[in-house]
């Protein structure tokens, strides 16, 4: 495998790999300490990061590898006019294996198609977000047990939410998964990831505004901010910044074993108050998430600790 652009790049049969992987990780780090010795991890991260960077690195170092990256975009080559091609093909000798964000959609498959290493897409435009997928599964496997037969609710930017369309890509291919889809007008899901997604594989789904109706209903609450970065007006922005925020008393509406998600960074659409409630793993994603992105280093590098 040459690289990871799509969750759908990854066959069911591999998503339950690299969660065994991940989870034989979590009982015997000590096994993965030196699994990279010697490779080094180029993170290109054209867009501003926090968790994914940070998580990228934390893997590569737990798994005794290391780490070149660049500081910022405007540092890069690429202020320069550097193609994303040519920067594919420069840092692939340098590196064993590279993580990239970047602001166009697209940009992570044509890297794909010139580096001479594995490329990891962690995040294109508003398109997709594979890894932030892959921690969402490994959540939502430690703490339902399934993937199959669960409501899950998709609630704020559904439109340039790229974390959303990969989670309803993923979860469209289990057996009995219901979507109810939470937003604004103004944010719907897009029409191409319905009629892709949802309509080709004739998954239910109900598109509604209010999320206290479909609170109840839920196995999964999947919260997202609304992306200031990825609106073309200020106004429109503050407009709908807060059209969705979950507290304590509307988590009073919700089961007790349903699970609330959020890709981070929260601005102010959860609560804090909801932290200190058994359902919210968001926090527990971000763990999972550097377990899943050690085993896929180690899947695209070949290793087998």
């Amino acid at each position: 495998m040459k690289a990871v652009i799509d969750i759908l790049d990854l066959s069911k049969d591999e998503i339950l790999e690299l969660i065994d992987t991940a989870q034989d990780i979590i009982r015997d780090p000590d096994k993965y300490a030196h699994a990279c010795d010697r490779k080094k991890l180029a993170t290109l991260f054209f867009e501003p990061s926090t968790r994914t960077r940070m998580s990228f690195e934390a893997a590569m170092y737990e798994l005794g590898g290391h780490v070149i990256s660049m500081s910022s975009a405007g540092s890069s080559s690429a202020a320069k006019g550097e193609s994303v091609a040519d920067t594919a093909k420069t840092v692939s000798c340098y590196a064993d294996i590279i993580a990239m964000r970047h602001p166009k959609e697209g940009a992570a498959y044509v890297a794909a198609m010139n580096a001479s290493v594995p490329v990891i897409n962690a995040g294109d435009g508003g398109h997709c977000h594979p890894t932030q997928t892959m921690a969402d599964l490994l959540t939502i496997y430690r703490e339902k047990g399934r993937f199959d037969h669960l409501t899950i609710g998709v609630c704020g930017d559904l439109k340039f939410g790229r974390t959303v369309h990969s989670l309803v890509g993923a979860m469209s291919r289990y057996e009995g998964n219901r979507f109810i889809l939470i937003s604004p007008e103004e944010l719907k899901l897009p029409s191409y990831v319905k009629q892709e997604v949802l309509k080709a594989r004739n998954i239910p789904y109900e598109q509604t505004t209010d999320l206290e109706k479909a609170l109840p209903k839920l196995d999964i609450l999947y919260m997202t901010r609304v992306q200031r970065e990825r609106f073309f007006n200020e106004e429109d922005y503050l407009r709908l910044k807060d059209s969705y925020i979950l507290t304590t008393e509307k988590m009073k509406l919700a089961p007790e074993n349903m699970i609330v998600m959020h890709p981070l960074p929260r601005v102010n659409e959860i609560s804090v108050a909801v932290d200190n409630d058994p359902r919210a793993a968001y926090f527990k994603q971000v763990l999972n998430g550097k377990y899943m992105r050690m085993a896929l280093i180690l899947k695209l590098l070949g290793i087998k600790p």
